[in-house]
């Protein structure tokens, strides 16, 4: 028999944004297999138009570090991983206490994440176009990237909050 342990929504929270850090990069790495945008349309992403639109110049929201000669969009990067961090966050809480949530191994949330953000919020705040007006291939890459990277979510989740027996 299984004996359930009281698990504190801060330890939740950090645990979950834990493992948005590693789903982020996970979900980088699925952007470089099936890239959601066109480079047209990547020039300004959907992190560095919100900013813009919230009074950031476009020379601060296209700021760059170099690594292996390489220009890496930090500002870009702080935003994926601000969201990707919070919304892993809120996923270990709404998952513990609404066990539905996990449905999928947490890749139902994430298909649901796709939908929030990238169907409703972003086009009705003008960061992205209309649902309808967005190629087929951002709606495939960035559907199933949200899936897997909510399914990594849920697995760096479980094991952190796993006891671990005595070796």
């Amino acid at each position: 028999m299984r004996t359930q342990t009281k698990t504190s929504v801060m330890k939740l929270a950090a645990v979950g944004a834990v493992a948005g850090l590693v789903s982020g990069l996970v979900k980088l790495g699925w952007e470089n297999i099936l890239p959601p945008r066109t480079p047209e349309r990547d020039a300004t992403n959907p992190p560095q138009t919100f900013l813009q639109q919230h009074g950031l110049t476009a020379a601060q929201t296209h700021a760059t570090y170099t690594y292996s000669d390489h220009q890496i969009p930090w500002v870009s990067l702080l935003i994926h991983f601000g969201f990707s961090s919070s919304l892993g966050a809120l996923y270990a809480v709404a998952g513990h206490y609404v066990p539905l949530f996990k449905l999928g191994y947490g890749s139902m949330w994430g298909l649901g994440v796709w939908a929030g953000a990238h169907l409703w919020a972003m086009p009705a705040l003008k960061i992205v176009p209309a649902a309808k007006d967005q190629p087929v291939e951002e709606h495939l890459s960035e559907a199933v990237g949200h899936m897997v990277w909510n399914t990594v979510n849920q697995i760096v989740i479980s094991d952190m909050l796993r006891e671990k027996g005595g070796n």
